[in-house]
């Protein structure tokens, strides 16, 4: 062999494990990982009120980071074939074949077992217990069953969602007290047109691979309606943490500004011609307006750590 070939044999090797990591990588969704950790970090420092232990705080960061990579990896492997047949999700490492089933459920297993030993050393029995069913709904109901069967998989599924800020709550309190409750309403409320939006501007590709979404089964008419009810319900619950002192003015302030541009955007939607366009604006509105709620719990609580 001359040198030429084994330079280019070496590059080749070289290429082919980055590749791999970044497959790996996209395997765990870290968009969504990173979505959800600013949410756990809402939850958590809600729930300090000023005070920080950098072991839990840590632990449940990390241990919740784990598993919900374990979540997303094994949803890749059950939508597989789905994510084949939609131009959003064909390029996916399983879908292309790029990654067996069997490393997947690997990576899957590990990331899980990491996760639940690292929420069990550093925090208590019920934020484990409700980081397993977060996943065990995600996994086993949403992904399993209802996505593929039930317009109502969206609100299942929003069960899950919503369960990262809960579990940094909880890894403070120990307890699922009415705090820990209106945080799972809040998100859950917000989950729904979040969703709803992604499912109008990917109209085509859940209507491809038979997703029974409800604008698809319904139509983008009536999944407006649920848009427009869903934020209505959202907002006063968003306020409820400061009717019952666990935020303060400047969550509620951030709440009333990001929640009411939300809901004019869902009215403005009965008046516009182009519902793509229309929905990606909702869609991105909802992540700001959700990620700008969990910091400023954060910033508020942080204020009197450094007063």
């Amino acid at each position: 062999m001359d040198h030429a070939a084994s330079a280019s044999q070496h590059d080749d090797r070289l290429n082919v494990a980055p590749s791999r990591w970044r497959d790996v990588l996209a395997l765990t969704k870290p968009g969504i990982i990173g979505g959800n950790l600013i949410a756990t970090l809402g939850g958590y420092f809600l729930a300090a009120h000023g005070t920080f232990d950098v072991v839990t705080f840590a632990s449940v960061m990390l241990g919740i980071a784990l598993v919900i990579a374990s979540g997303c990896a094994c949803n890749n492997v059950i939508d597989r074939d789905i994510d084949a047949l939609m131009a959003r999700t064909r390029h996916r490492p399983l879908a292309k074949g790029r990654i067996s089933i069997t490393q997947a459920l690997g990576i899957s297993a590990l990331l899980g077992v990491a996760g639940i030993v690292c929420l069990a050393l550093g925090t208590n029995g019920l934020t484990v217990a409700l980081a397993v069913i977060g996943w065990g709904v995600y996994v086993g109901v949403y992904s399993l069953y209802m996505k593929r069967h039930s317009e109502y998989g969206t609100l299942v599924g929003s069960l899950s969602g919503a369960m990262p800020p809960v579990v940094g709550y909880c890894a403070v309190t120990g307890q699922f007290d009415s705090g820990a409750l209106m945080l799972l309403v809040i998100f859950c409320l917000w989950q729904m047109p979040h969703s709803y939006a992604i499912a109008i501007f990917r109209y085509a590709d859940y209507q491809r691979a038979s997703i029974p979404v409800l604008p698809v089964v319904h139509g983008i008419k009536m999944a407006k309606h649920h848009i427009l009810g869903y934020i209505v319900a959202f907002i006063p619950a968003s306020l409820a943490l400061v009717l019952a002192s666990q935020a303060g003015m400047g969550y509620l302030c951030v709440a009333l500004v990001m929640g009411g541009y939300w809901l004019y955007l869902a009215l403005r939607g009965y008046r516009l011609d182009d519902d793509v366009r229309w929905a990606k604006k909702v869609f991105g509105v909802s992540i700001l307006t959700i990620t700008a709620m969990s910091l400023v719990m954060v910033l508020e609580a942080m204020v009197p750590m450094w007063v």
